[in-house]
């Protein structure tokens, strides 16, 4: 059984004038996220900036969401490090906290080898009970998943259960697949993606998209795995543009500007990232107005 099907956010962290995390605002967004039909709640991922939370704000942001989602969806934390002894620390704490499952995104600049990989997974997955999506991101990590590595892991440790693939190579995800035979659940991470990993056999999206379009993101899923393969296309081909420039800039930049201008508080992203250039915003205004979200 799956952790979740469907859509499930990657949620932004958002942030008050004075750079502290804003929890009132994050409390609004994933009530926002759930009334939309959002199927599961990613906190500290890519998109809720981790890399940049201090240890204390990564553990109060999965304790909070937890707190705050009630049980509603599942909540998926986000406790990978290129440390394994910190991977290590941060699930423990995300178990302690009552968080459903795990995303442990591939140790980053260490380049670990496959047979790396494969003992730091497992090590971090023998220390929590908690089910585990691998996410595979090679452009933001510099290593990459290979199938067979993935296949080993899903084969090999009971709670490594799925994995959430965003290397954009659908030939790949094939492969992936054919190996895996159904041991292991496939989550796109690229919402451009989403129907082309559906028809390989994926359960679902973890999605930036999201953030913005939490039904829409919900029924392009749902639709296909109900069966209506000719609505669900008609969905991901009518946010190509909105998906463009919600990718414009490095994500997480474009999603927190297309919520302020929404009227979220989102706040800023935090250094090293910054503000859009000026033709980006105008390109990510003109699409949210194309598709009336201001």
């Amino acid at each position: 059984m799956p952790i979740f099907k469907g859509a499930g956010v990657a949620i932004v962290t958002p942030f008050t004038q004075d750079d502290k995390v804003n929890f009132e605002e994050l409390g609004k967004m994933i009530d926002f996220q759930i009334a939309g039909g959002t199927d599961a709640i990613i906190i500290c991922g890519t998109t809720g900036e981790s890399s940049t939370l201090t240890h204390e704000e990564h553990d109060e942001c999965i304790k909070f969401a937890v707190e705050h989602t009630a049980g509603r969806v599942p909540v998926i934390a986000g406790t990978g490090s290129n440390s394994t002894a910190e991977a290590i620390r941060l699930s423990t704490h995300a178990q302690n906290n009552g968080a459903d499952a795990l995303l442990l995104v591939t140790p980053y600049y260490n380049k670990a080898t496959q047979k790396g990989l494969i003992q730091h997974y497992t090590a971090i997955a023998n220390s929590v009970d908690l089910p585990i999506i691998l996410y595979n991101v090679p452009s933001r990590t510099g290593v990459n998943i290979l199938p067979q590595t993935a296949v080993t892991l899903a084969k090999n440790v009971k709670n490594i259960v799925a994995v959430k693939e965003a290397s954009g190579n659908i030939s790949q995800v094939a492969e992936l697949a054919a190996l895996a035979d159904g041991c292991i659940d496939i989550y796109s991470g690229n919402d451009d993606q989403v129907v082309p990993l559906l028809s390989l056999g994926g359960v679902g999206v973890i999605s930036v998209l999201s953030n913005v379009m939490p039904k829409l993101t919900h029924d392009m899923v749902m639709s296909y795995l109900n069966g209506d393969v000719k609505l669900s296309r008609q969905l991901q081909l009518s946010v190509m543009n909105l998906n463009k420039a919600l990718f414009c800039e490095v994500n997480p930049i474009p999603v927190k500007e297309a919520l302020n201008m929404m009227g979220w508080n989102a706040g800023a992203v935090r250094s090293p990232l910054c503000e859009m250039e000026p033709q980006h915003k105008e390109l990510l205004r003109k699409e949210l107005a194309a598709m009336k979200l201001i």
